[in-house]
């Protein structure tokens, strides 16, 4: 009984302990609670802090002396002070009155090296690092930009490169970085191979994607660098190839890259399935909105019935009617293609309907990634802006402009929801690339008025600072021949879709009786007027100086030798002495383009239609009136045979009491007829005959079919040509000695190469002429810089 007595009265008095002891543990635990929520101190200290000013530190937190905070006011201010990037570890404790602030520093950055890289300069690591100097020095920066570096390794082909990094403490508180690159073997493409390809052939595949084998050219064009981004855009470039041939169920089944590790090369294979081929059936436009006339909108549509079904038409044709519908007041009108596939027959029937959309309006436009290239640029190839209507077409256009620009690597445009429900918020992701060139080479031609070997170099910038300004500094020469020239390119003067520039240039020809020198300047300003017609006008002034060659001059009378340097025709004896010619004229062009790839072109048309006017000023008074057309259409998609129809025009003549200078007349070329020399053919003077002396007009024609040369592969840039020319050249009132001066024409046939090369299109050709007057200069191989337009 005593025992249980006395066990009672433990436990007795152990209840009333608890009793007693737990209320006092909640109201301690209370008071502490609400002596945080609301605390006051007399002084904030700030304790590890070398190199940041405590008073630094002061500022950036919310908590004041003698002022009442939180704990809530203690975590956001850790959290203001971690977002400053400069601190590694941020500690806040109340000591006393006191609040203590304890900061762990990071070190600061005093230089980035790197160190074993050479195919990859410093400049371009700098640009892709985060670490700079003096920026906060983290293990996590530099780990983010050790697989930078390996990222811009995989761009130029060498996955396997290594990155390590190693940082030298320089004392107080700062630190070098250095990044070792162990750069290691650069991978290639052994093979592009198609799978399930049957309309066309593997080689014509080849051409269409960016992803090119590997041949001896490849470390200058750098197109045989595998990604999967890389491969994605080429799976792209496909469908679009396909959707435009009438190919509409098209798709690519699978596209991968296989690397051998054994020789560092990789195989890339693209499966497709290239469904049957569709031809367009009815084609017709129908609107839901009264006001809209369908019939009045019909000459618009650019798909019709029976041709070959294709993707390009029918989106042309939807941007056409969709401006055309706003333009009428309906801004949100949406221009819907719907398709009916009739299997049998494979044919495509497609009715464009017009319908009043839902009304949107885009809240702003985001555009992300332009590091180097402002908003301003980028923002002016849309239509739209912050509080228009939205419309997809319009944007769509846009995102084409964009990448017509050439500035980006990749370019993708999507929607977000904006703050309204009827806002929505366009989002622009770019990524930049390199814009800047720096070209040096030789060459040689046997054509033009300086034959022979020669050298140009040249810096261009076709996004100056980022502004979209083109800017091109060159110069050049050979034996007998300086040729300087400054251009640069406002392509939106004034805020508008106005190209302007200039161009400044010097060229000085000798030849071997006379020396020319001239010097002068082109103000030109460029004007859209639809997607395809563009014009030019321009204000051009030349100052021209001509003079016998020393060795062809007489010591004693000071007059030219003939019998040092032979006869020279009295035109051109009469131009010399007309001294220092200036010209001053105003000229007019106006193109037309419908070329589908201006690099690889296989269909479409390109004209040119120009005037010049002399006379404004200076001593030449002409007018000269000039056209060439080329048409390109493939004959065989299998074999990649394509033709080409070319013909031009161009007549000059004088006005005022001043006949025309013999060197203001047209003097043929290899772009009026090959197998003849530069100025081979036309009139010439009978009695002092050295050399043609040009016409007033000319006309010529030429046919062509370009091919794939077998055996070759296609990324060598390789392809063969036949051709036909025929060309006249006539009318000339320069002397009275004259002869040839009828227009008899000439013909030639002859074979080609053609190379698109990494220095620019060059091109070699063989003609025999067919038809030719007994004094033309023959030239039967041409080779030099190919110009197609």
């Amino acid at each position: 009984m005593k025992a249980a007595s006395k066990f009672l009265s433990a436990a007795s008095a152990a209840a009333l302990s608890a009793a007693l002891v737990v209320p006092g543990a909640f109201t301690v635990q209370l008071m502490s609670v609400s002596a945080a929520e609301a605390a006051v101190v007399s002084r904030i200290e700030v304790r590890g802090n070398s190199r940041i000013d405590a008073d630094t530190v002061r500022n950036q937190i919310a908590i004041k002396p003698g002022r009442a905070f939180s704990s809530a006011d203690v975590d956001n201010a850790v959290k203001t002070l971690f977002a400053t990037g400069m601190f590694s570890d941020v500690r806040i404790n109340q000591v006393g009155s006191s609040l203590v602030v304890t900061v762990s520093e990071y070190q600061i950055v005093n230089q980035v090296m790197f160190q074993g890289n050479k195919k990859v300069k410093d400049a371009q690591l700098s640009g892709a690092v985060q670490l700079k100097p003096r920026s906060p020095y983290s293990q996590a920066a530099v780990d983010a930009d050790i697989e930078a570096i390996k990222d811009a390794y995989r761009r130029v082909g060498r996955e396997d490169a290594a990155v390590t990094s190693q940082v030298v403490d320089l004392g107080n508180n700062r630190v070098n970085v250095i990044f070792n690159v162990v750069e290691g073997g650069r991978t290639k493409i052994a093979a592009v191979n198609f799978v399930g390809n049957q309309a066309f052939s593997s080689r014509r595949l080849s051409d269409v994607v960016n992803t090119k084998r590997s041949n001896f050219m490849s470390f200058l064009l750098r197109d045989d660098v595998y990604s999967d981004d890389k491969l994605r855009a080429d799976e792209e470039l496909l469908r679009r190839f396909y959707y435009n041939r009438g190919y509409a169920d098209f798709q690519v089944v699978s596209s991968f890259g296989e690397l051998d590790e054994a020789t560092n090369q990789y195989t890339v294979t693209i499966t497709v399935d290239e469904g049957p081929r569709y031809t367009f059936g009815d084609v017709s436009v129908d609107s839901s909105i009264g006001e809209i006339d369908p019939n009045s909108l019909q000459s618009l549509v650019q798909t019709r019935s029976g041709a070959v079904y294709s993707a390009k038409a029918v989106e042309d044709t939807l941007i056409a009617l969709t401006e055309r519908v706003a333009e009428r007041g309906y801004a949100f009108a949406q221009v819907t293609p719907r398709g009916d596939r009739n299997f049998e027959n494979r044919t495509i029937s497609v009715v464009y309907t017009v319908d009043q959309g839902a009304k949107a309006y885009i809240e702003r436009i985001e555009i992300r990634g332009n590091s180097r290239t402002r908003d301003y640029v980028i923002r002016r190839e849309f239509d739209l802006s912050e509080g228009d209507a939205f419309n997809q077409v319009l944007v769509q256009r846009a995102k084409k402009r964009i990448e017509a620009l050439d500035y980006f690597e990749r370019v993708e445009i999507s929607t977000a929801p904006g703050s309204e429900p009827d806002q929505v918020v366009l989002v622009l992701d770019v990524v930049e690339k390199s814009t800047g060139e720096f070209s040096i080479g030789a060459g040689y031609s046997t054509g033009g008025d300086t034959p022979g070997a020669s050298v140009q170099g040249s810096v261009t910038e076709r996004n100056f600072l980022g502004r979209g300004q083109y800017i091109r500094l060159s110069a050049g020469g050979g034996k007998d021949s300086r040729d300087f020239m400054v251009s640069f390119t406002e392509p939106y003067f004034l805020g508008r879709r106005i190209a302007a520039g200039f161009d400044i240039f010097k060229s000085t020809r000798e030849y071997k009786r006379y020396d020319s020198e001239v010097t002068g300047a082109t103000v030109r300003f460029g004007l859209p007027i639809t997607e395809n017609i563009t014009t030019q006008l321009a204000y051009n002034y030349s100052q021209e100086k001509y003079k016998y060659r020393d060795s062809c001059v007489d010591n004693t009378t000071g007059l030219y030798d003939p019998v040092a340097c032979g006869t020279l025709p009295q035109a051109i004896h009469d131009a010399i002495a007309d001294g220092t010619w200036d010209k001053s004229s105003v000229s007019a062009n106006l193109v037309y383009n419908t070329i589908d790839d201006m690099k690889n072109p296989h269909y479409g048309i390109f004209a040119n239609v120009g005037a010049e006017v002399a006379g404004l000023g200076g001593d030449a008074k002409f007018i000269k009136f000039t056209a060439r057309g080329s048409v390109y259409h493939t004959l065989s998609e299998e074999m990649d045979i394509v033709g080409l129809l070319t013909a031009g025009a161009g007549h000059v003549e004088s006005y005022g009491s001043k006949e025309l200078r013999v060197f203001d007349h047209f003097k043929s070329n290899d772009r009026i007829i090959r197998g003849f020399d530069y100025n081979g053919i036309g009139p010439y003077d009978s009695t002092d005959y050295d050399g043609h002396l040009g016409g007033t007009t000319y006309f010529h024609a030429s046919a062509e079919a370009q091919f794939p040369l077998p055996a070759i592969p296609e990324s060598f840039g390789l392809r063969g040509a036949v051709f036909a020319d025929a060309a006249t050249l006539y009318g000339n009132k320069t002397g009275t000695n004259l002869a040839s001066t009828d227009s008899k024409w000439r013909a030639s046939v002859g074979v080609g190469l053609m190379w698109a090369s990494p220095f620019g299109p060059l091109r070699i050709d063989y003609a025999v002429p067919v038809a030719k007057e007994s004094t033309d200069k023959v030239q039967e191989f041409n080779f030099g810089m190919s110009t197609r337009f």
